[in-house]
């Protein structure tokens, strides 16, 4: 049996779901994508080869292997986009809470049935189909729980709005002892410059004091402050919107002293190597361009 065990992002990692582009399939038609940032690739004849995506996520498979993580994959669907396996499911505490993915989707979680099989059904948590969550809105930090939603009216408009705020009380109801923070994010279906998918589009803590963030990806300037004050601003690294899009907060930390990243981001990574970090460089620009980086492939089971 697996025992679930993630109280925070930075603690040392043992086991994890690294999702998988084997069998990604063709490049989708403009209809089937369901963010900007995929729709622009498409458009301009630059969406990733499946060739290339497998070669980064081995990359990052070996930095995983290198710190001894015990890595799940999941089982292979012909022709189908497994790579983000942080959508489908996230580790609160010893409990595994299952999303409701966009209907599209919904293979997914067959793919890894073979995992949350090892786990005790009692620490298997769903919802009914109106909450909608994902694991890349929801973040763990201390006591606190913080979640990425979109407040707006209109919300039913936006394939990018992926946690309604039913999702945001559902976690409260099920976590009673943590503080829940909702943020509302900023969401565009047709800028990626403008759409912060998820919360780690826009913020990330790394290390035990640190963390990452643009602050326009927010849309309520108060939900930026709320950070600032509890990290302090001189622990805060501010992303341009530029580096928002190139997913500078969807770095991976594998303890609170190493932390994956793209090899790209040069001031990121001198950023994170002045403040003592171990920074492992991987090649990802090929997987960003689907609007998810590191995190998002990665689906965290036990922390220490």
């Amino acid at each position: 049996m697996i025992k679930l065990n993630v109280q925070d992002e930075t603690s040392r990692l043992r086991a994890v779901v690294l999702g998988t582009a084997k069998s990604n399939g063709p490049t989708p038609k403009l209809e089937e994508a369901y963010d900007p940032k995929s729709i622009e690739h498409i458009k301009a004849g630059t969406y990733p080869t499946e060739q290339d995506m497998i070669s980064e996520m081995e990359a990052f498979n070996k930095v995983l292997e290198k710190y001894n993580v015990k890595v799940y994959r999941p089982n292979v669907i012909n022709n189908y986009n497994q790579i983000f396996s942080r959508d489908i499911a996230f580790v609160i505490d010893d409990k595994i809470v299952v999303s409701n993915i966009l209907p599209d989707r919904e293979q997914e979680i067959e793919a890894i049935k073979y995992v949350l099989n090892q786990i005790d059904p009692s620490k298997i948590i769903e919802a009914s189909d109106d909450i909608h969550f994902e694991g890349g809105d929801v973040m763990l930090w201390n006591n606190h729980i913080f979640i990425g939603t979109y407040k707006g009216a209109d919300y039913k408009n936006y394939i990018t709005a992926r946690t309604n705020m039913k999702g945001v009380q559902f976690i409260k109801d099920h976590f009673p002892n943590k503080i829940v923070k909702e943020f509302d994010l900023v969401k565009s279906n047709t800028n990626a410059k403008e759409n912060a998918l998820h919360l780690d589009c826009c913020f990330q803590p790394v290390g035990k004091d640190k963390a990452i963030i643009h602050k326009e990806g927010f849309r309520n300037e108060e939900d930026y402050n709320y950070l600032v004050k509890l990290f302090g601003k001189e622990n805060l690294f501010h992303i341009t919107k530029d580096e928002m899009y190139q997913m500078f907060s969807n770095v991976f930390s594998i303890s609170d002293e190493v932390i994956v990243t793209e090899q790209n981001f040069t001031r990121l990574n001198t950023w994170l190597e002045n403040q003592g970090f171990i920074v492992e460089k991987i090649p990802y620009t090929e997987i960003a361009k689907q609007e998810g980086l590191l995190r998002c492939s990665t689906m965290p089971l036990i922390r220490e």
